[in-house]
């Protein structure tokens, strides 16, 4: 699987700016869409949301998959696949938008994005926090969280 999880992470240029671009783009293409989506406008008021909040969300998983996709196997990206799959079956099951599954999506985000780095590199796979020094066999590793040196 070195192909996909390498020894060492990728290195992207610029990857820090381009995270915080993706992800402020994010954030607008989904908050126009909860206003506009939510309260039943046209979609001509809501698609170019839709198009800025889904098309940033698939450039911010292919960045994350290009650097290291171990975080396929932690929460932190299998929550990113769940919410996908909140999403997607709600538009399927139900034929008007639910505000509790966007609501739902957001909250997870949210918690996910702030939770300490012990929660966001669990995995559900291999029911342990895994993080790449784990992977690779290293032992008595600490996982940094926010505010860590």
């Amino acid at each position: 699987m070195s192909w996909l999880i390498p020894q060492q992470k990728r290195h992207l240029p610029g990857k820090r700016w381009i995270s915080i671009i993706l992800r402020s783009l994010h954030l607008v293409g989904i908050a126009g869409l909860g206003g506009a989506y939510l309260f039943h406008q046209p979609q001509t008021v809501w698609l170019p949301y839709l198009i800025v909040g889904v098309g940033s969300g698939i450039l911010m998983v292919l960045k994350e998959l290009y650097v290291d996709a171990i975080w396929l196997y932690q929460l932190r990206g299998q929550l990113v696949l769940f919410k996908l799959i909140l999403l997607v079956t709600g538009i399927y099951w139900f034929s008007q938008p639910q505000a509790w599954i966007y609501i739902l999506v957001i909250l997870i985000s949210g918690v996910i994005s702030h939770a300490p780095g012990k929660v966001r590199y669990y995995s559900v796979i291999y029911g342990k926090t895994l993080t790449r020094e784990i992977w690779q066999g290293q032992v008595n590793i600490k996982i940094r969280d926010c505010g860590d040196n």
